[in-house]
């Protein structure tokens, strides 16, 4: 029997907590392990009721910062670190894994050199071109140098890795997943259809992420208008919450396809796979915004997961999540000239449009089931 692996995985970011990274982490470790995985996180709504029948060890703590503190968020490195140096002191564990590179990153490494156990750091990306404070970037390049081994989500994010000095040697190229149980073609979606208002003959294009500027969802907003003057008889849902509801709102309102523009907010989970199956293309023309980029993607691998072509930009990690011209198309996401004629490419053509999606299918199905992931991310550490 082979000996079960004792990691000790520290990460704010997992569920219930919404959004691509808590997925990552929560899909990953219930697949190396079991009770012998002891996952330090924060303590959301609804956690206590999805960690009673968690595979793993879930230690959960308050992780808020204050405003009064200097840094603010000194009280989560003091608690994260509290919590997991009794956590690596009372268990023999093979190896320390931090979710991101700040707080876990760092508190993993003073945890790591005192119990001499190698730590592991998640590298996403954006965090490498964004965070530019002094003492913050300073700490980041620390941390990063001086891990045994960096994962990164990208061939991008490994490059700004290599940027900040990082040795290649330390760096491990390993890209979220998808659960094909899940996401997976032939799912039944009249029903949302209708919801919307669809018409059988009408296409649909999908977005799914936060409302967030980057994501290049107001371009698509901005193309409705064109795609409809040249005949292609399409409406738009989004599925997510994010500072840009209003302006999303107010921009389809101004460009008169309010009626096609359907912010869907938070969806049922089960929901969610039915929803990439209805679409016709889905898409997020992500740019950069003041050094905000967007790290991978998983987004791109569940639409592909379920047999659709995907419309990228070409900021950021996006090129490790969607192969242009073989899964999808990746466009310059600061030109609504390129956006539209990528969406006109994808809707016009449904023969292409059906070989990209086939071919996105198979790469996830082949390369990026969770299974797949957890073996790699065993096979460092």
């Amino acid at each position: 029997m082979d000996k079960p692996h004792r990691y000790l995985v520290i990460t704010e970011l997992f569920l219930p907590t919404k959004g691509g990274t808590a997925v990552w982490f929560d899909e990953v470790y219930k697949r190396i392990g079991g009770k012998e995985i002891h996952i330090v996180t924060a303590d959301v709504t609804g956690a206590e009721a999805y960690d009673a029948h968690h595979p793993n060890s879930i230690h959960r703590i308050s992780l808020r910062r204050h405003w009064w503190l200097k840094p603010e968020s000194l009280a989560m490195y003091g608690k994260l670190l509290g919590r997991s140096l009794r956590l690596a002191l009372q268990n023999k564990f093979d190896a320390i894994h931090a979710g991101r590179v700040l707080p876990e990153g760092l508190v993993g490494w003073v945890v790591a050199r005192l119990v001499r156990r190698p730590i592991v750091v998640y590298a996403h990306g954006e965090e490498i071109t964004t965070w530019r404070q002094s003492g913050k970037f300073q700490a980041m390049v620390f941390t990063y140098k001086h891990a045994d081994r960096v994962i990164a989500n990208s061939d991008f994010t490994r490059d700004e890795l290599l940027k900040l000095g990082v040795r290649a040697n330390k760096i491990s190229l390993i890209s979220p997943g998808v659960d094909i149980d899940r996401f997976h073609p032939g799912l039944e979606v009249a029903d949302l259809r209708v919801s919307i208002g669809l018409a059988e003959n009408q296409k649909l294009i999908l977005s799914v992420g936060r409302l967030s500027r980057r994501k290049g969802f107001d371009q698509v907003v901005k193309a409705l208008p064109i795609l409809l003057e040249q005949g292609i008889d399409v409406h738009y849902a989004i599925i997510g919450v994010g500072e840009d509801h209003d302006y999303l709102a107010s921009l389809a309102r101004d460009a008169g396809v309010s009626d096609r523009v359907h912010l869907l907010g938070h969806v049922i989970p089960d929901d969610l796979p039915r929803w990439y199956n209805a679409a016709d293309v889905f898409a997020m023309p992500n740019r950069e915004i003041n050094g905000d980029n967007e790290g991978f993607g998983m987004v791109f691998l569940e639409a592909s997961a379920c047999g659709k072509p995907v419309l990228a930009g070409q900021a950021g990690g996006t090129g490790s999540a969607v192969l242009d011209g073989v899964t999808g198309l990746r466009v310059d996401g600061t030109s609504a000239e390129d956006v539209v004629k990528g969406l006109v490419g994808l809707l016009g053509s449904p023969e292409l449009a059906s070989q990209f999606g086939a071919h996105g299918c198979k790469r996830v199905f082949a390369e990026f089931a969770w299974e797949k992931v957890a073996e790699k991310t065993l096979s460092i550490a």
